[in-house]
């Protein structure tokens, strides 16, 4: 994984420093870039990821790594929202998305309710006033211009809980299909742990 997390740096540092920083966007500091990562402060080098202050090297600095190599200087457009069976060449991975992203948080509804404001806090997010249904809604960002606007329904007697991730219009301009879907397990299981300690 350290292999392909340092071909999309090598890929990221051919682009001009100037163009990075509004790219990303992140404050630059000499030959480094600052920026919130899944809920962490994170600290981008051409030679390493550190998140949280710990080094990177899983899939996370992975995706960290391929949207600092991808992302272009263009303003994220929430609306109109997107579902991932929505998105174009999705369809592969479509069973993974609903299991990895959504099915997994299920038993965690109640929790994830309890600390919403902590989890947008967190990921710089908002709540979602304008949510369309679901007892509750908030929109995370796990990278700077990758948003992931969540729908709620707590569980009761009749109904099991329900979990929808959603994605901005325009969320394939920032990575690839592939890369979203995973975006979007990495930050479920970050609410997990966040959630459930």
């Amino acid at each position: 994984m350290l292999a392909i997390q340092k071909e999309y740096l090598q890929k990221t540092w051919l682009r001009p420093p100037e163009e990075l920083e509004l790219a990303i966007p992140a404050r630059r500091q000499g030959g480094r870039f600052y920026f919130q990562a899944f809920g962490e402060l994170c600290d981008l080098s051409s030679q390493e990821i550190i998140l949280g202050g710990q080094p990177l090297t899983g899939p996370g600095g992975i995706l960290i790594a391929m949207y600092a190599s991808h992302v272009p200087n263009e303003e994220l457009q929430l609306l109109p929202l997107k579902a991932f069976k929505q998105l174009p060449k999705s369809m592969a991975y479509h069973a993974a998305f609903a299991a990895n992203a959504q099915q997994i948080l299920l038993p965690y509804v109640p929790a994830i309710k309890y600390h919403q404001q902590e989890l947008v806090a967190r990921f710089s997010g908002h709540i979602n006033q304008d949510a369309p249904s679901g007892d509750f809604s908030f929109t995370l960002y796990p990278l700077p211009r990758v948003a992931l606007y969540y729908i709620f329904y707590l569980p009761d007697e009749e109904f099991p809980a329900t979990v929808t991730c959603l994605f901005s219009a325009n969320a394939t301009r920032y990575l690839p299909v592939a890369g979203l879907a995973d975006v979007a397990e990495y930050t479920a299981r970050k609410i997990i742990k966040l959630v459930a300690t």
